[in-house]
Formats: structure tokens, C-alpha cells, sequence
């Protein structure tokens, strides 16, 4: 299922994808979803901008950091090759534990909330891919610090998300409280919200299939 992107918009942004543009650049420019951006250019060869040196004097890290950042990136690395590229079946898979956990489990709509815009994208592939969506139905909320830029978060969102601005609600705009936290994030928080009782129902179907006994390997 999902949806194929036009063969103009898509030559493009194979184009722009290889000046080393990043995706979600490629998807605001060209006004369709990152998630298509991602399926056209994902065996594009790249080179990323060189950026330069930060200004001002900047201690190098010591030998404990050193060793910290190599365990790390060699964990990741291990974890790529380790993961790979997800069949069918553990995409479905991956999604439903992922909605099992930040997903809304009330009846009647389908609501899933997260500040990491990996996993709000990963949750919107996945759901276009394996269910019947209405795109049309399809709403986001977004909660966002006073003092951070709407017209941008929104821009950023909805490039990501492929969910146009006039589909999204009325922005929360949350006053910081230093006393509770002192970091914000930059993109805020968003909740994409598709209201369906069919479609929620069978999402919590396959909920209740994958933590059953019978799901675990013996």
C-alpha cells in the first residue's frame, strides 16, 4: 500500500539528493512528504556538505571521551548491520510494538505522540503502508515552548509527515518553567491523530496478537 510520488517530483529530488541536500530540505522544496523523499532517493549516492569549523577555541576531547564516542559508534554500526533493511513483515512488526508503546489505546481513532521526529516519520510510513488511509483524515496537534518559531515547526512537520498545514490543529504553546526543565525541544512535540474506529481496532488486534504467549519464541 502507500502512496507513489509523481515521476517529475521524483527525478528531482534523485537530482537534489545527490548534491548531498538533506531529505527533509528536498521535501519542503519540492512540497510533497519526507517519506516519499526517503523511498525515491534511499540508493541515491550522496556526498554531505562539508561544514566549517565551529569559531572560538574548543578543547579536544580526552582519552575517556575518545574511547566512549568509538564504543558508541561502533555499537551503532553493529546495530546497522545487525537490523538491516526490514521485510515486510517486520515492518508491520516493528510498527505495531512501536504503537503498542506510544500509541493511544482508546477506541475510536488512531493517536500517536512523540517529540523524536524519527519515530513520528517511522510511524507514519507505517501506517500509510499497511492500512487504508484517508489522507484527508489525517490530523496533527503540536505543542510547542512560547519563544520557538511556529511558522518554521509547522513547515518542518508537515514536510516530514506529509500531513498539509491546514490539517493541523490549533498549536499548544507552552509557557518554560525553568524550575521542571531547562531543555525545550526545538521541533516541540507533535500527536498524528486519524480517526477510525476500523482501522484502530485492527491496529490493536495485531497489539494484542504480538503480546500474547503465543507471539514469544519458546
Amino acid at each position: 500500500m502507500g502512496y507513489r510520488g509523481k515521476l517529475t517530483e521524483r527525478q528531482q529530488a534523485r537530482r537534489l539528493r545527490r548534491t548531498g541536500l538533506p531529505q527533509a530540505e528536498i521535501a519542503a522544496r519540492l512540497g510533497v512528504s519526507r517519506s516519499s523523499v526517503s523511498l525515491w532517493v534511499r540508493d541515491v549516492e550522496f556526498s554531505a556538505p562539508v561544514r566549517p569549523p565551529p569559531r572560538g577555541r574548543r578543547r579536544d576531547p580526552n582519552a575517556l571521551q575518545r574511547r566512549r564516542q568509538a564504543e558508541i559508534d561502533r555499537l551503532v554500526e553493529e546495530g546497522r548491520v545487525r537490523i538491516g533493511q526490514l521485510t515486510e513483515r517486520e515492518f508491520l512488526v516493528a510498527g505495531v510494538a512501536l504503537y503498542a508503546g506510544e500509541g493511544s489505546k482508546t477506541d475510536g481513532s488512531l493517536r500517536f505522540a512523540n517529540s523524536d521526529p524519527r519515530m513520528i516519520f517511522f510511524y507514519c510510513c507505517w501506517l500509510r503502508r499497511f492500512f487504508e488511509i484517508d489522507e484527508s483524515r489525517l490530523r496533527l496537534g503540536l505543542y510547542l515552548h512560547e519563544g520557538l518559531d511556529l511558522a518554521a515547526t509547522v513547515a518542518y512537520w508537515s514536510a516530514l509527515t506529509g500531513i498539509p498545514p491546514e490539517q493541523f490543529g490549533k498549536p499548544y504553546r507552552a509557557v518554560p518553567d525553568p524550575s521542571i526543565r531547562l531543555a525545550k525541544h526545538v521541533h516541540g512535540c507533535v500527536t498524528v491523530r486519524y480517526s477510525c474506529s476500523a482501522t484502530h481496532r485492527t491496529v490493536m488486534g495485531l497489539v494484542r496478537a504480538l503480546l500474547s504467549d503465543a507471539a514469544i519464541p519458546g
